[in-house]
């Protein structure tokens, strides 16, 4: 079947019933987007201090996903609005209802609205801090450090190199993030704009005798998943017995493979 056909199929059970998990500094924009969609959502923000340990988001997301599995409300999909986040969506799996997440490196991927727009201004300095308006409402830093090319967890250098190169590996992948000196970047949104906080970050960065860039972003790929227009470009489609895998590329980003069963499922 082709994507055409697919979305056309989809297009005609509208409206349908989505089970939403998003990270709480794009709360504005989705609730923006959940009064504008033909679909039902059912929306569930997790802090955004959870980005802070990839293992525990990882658990987190995935304890989530298994809920929206058992509940008792039918839902037609379970939308991530989550990127790759330093690996806390490899290994997630969904049981009966598939599961959809944006082909984005992290959450800045989906306020600059595609993944070229993200490789155009951070591929030669995947550590470059940024912050947008939920950043700034949401928690005690005002900025975010890209976590791209984040892809191992340090465990997996622990195992792979050792306690000692493991440290040096880990501080120089995932520097401070704040460092006085070092360039700020805001994301602007349309819808969000009128708040005032490209200004207030502004002011916040030339105190700390930083360099500020203001970055024009998009809701398009938040507006797509939220509107159930999921072409295989910029979004993962994860069915039953299936696991998301990290690609770490610029194209794809995520996977999938198939997922090992549960001991209760080979008894049977």
């Amino acid at each position: 079947m082709t994507t055409q056909k697919a979305l056309l199929r989809l297009k005609e059970r509208w409206p349908m019933r989505f089970k939403l998990i998003a990270c709480e500094v794009l709360t504005r924009e989705i609730c923006a987007f959940i009064a504008t969609t033909p679909h039902l959502i059912d929306p569930e923000f997790t802090e955004k201090d959870a980005h802070e340990n990839s293992n525990h988001l990882r658990a987190l997301l995935q304890a989530k996903i298994d809920q929206a599995n058992q509940k008792e409300t039918k839902y037609d999909a379970i939308l991530l609005a989550f990127g790759l986040c330093g690996n806390a969506t490899v290994g997630l799996h969904t049981h009966g209802i598939k599961l959809v997440i944006p082909r984005a490196h992290d959450c800045g991927t989906l306020f600059l609205g595609s993944k070229e727009n993200f490789k155009a201004h951070f591929a030669t300095n995947p550590s470059l801090a940024y912050s947008s308006t939920g950043y700034c409402e949401r928690g005690a830093s005002y900025l975010r450090s890209n976590d791209a090319y984040h892809g191992k967890s340090y465990e997996d250098y622990l195992e792979l190199y050792g306690e000692e190169n493991a440290k040096y590996l880990w501080e120089t992948l995932h520097p401070p993030y704040i460092q006085a000196g070092e360039k700020a970047v805001f994301i602007e949104i349309e819808e969000t704009k009128h708040l005032g906080y490209a200004e207030k970050c502004h002011r916040k960065a030339q105190d700390e005798h930083r360099e500020f860039q203001k970055l024009t972003g998009s809701t398009r790929l938040l507006k797509m998943l939220l509107h159930g227009e999921w072409n295989p470009e910029d979004f993962l489609i994860v069915g039953p017995h299936q696991e998301t895998i990290g690609l770490y590329d610029w194209d794809e980003i995520l996977g999938v493979n198939r997922a090992p069963r549960a001991e209760s499922e080979r008894k049977k």
